[in-house]
């Protein structure tokens, strides 16, 4: 079976710097959306794109995040079985993705 990439992006009115430490200080929430509950989840930064890879279920699944000015780019690759699963993945990332910009300094 094929891969199959997955491109999401958000709007946001933070300005890159501001989108980009948020996005870093929630990427460890990701896991929590991660089905079966033992995600293993590895990022980093080069430049203003977080590159990840996702381990959970026996897959690995590679993601970039581009952060831009007014814009958050997300970009997956879903691998061979997973790639069934791209529509309701790409739904939970349009509805769940801009949760990473939100800021839950004081929550």
């Amino acid at each position: 079976m094929m891969e199959r990439p997955i491109d999401v992006t958000f709007p946001h009115s933070l300005g890159k710097a501001k989108a980009r430490e948020r996005l870093a200080s929630n990427i460890h929430k990701l896991g929590d959306h991660i089905p079966g509950g033992s995600a293993e989840v590895t990022h980093n930064w080069v430049g203003d794109t977080l590159d990840l890879t996702v381990a959970a279920m026996g897959a690995k699944v590679a993601a970039a995040i581009s952060v831009e000015e007014k814009m958050v780019r997300c970009h997956i690759t879903l691998p061979g079985m997973l790639a069934l699963f791209a529509r309701p993945i790409e739904a939970m990332l349009k509805a769940k993705g801009p949760e990473l910009l939100e800021d839950h300094s004081s929550k």
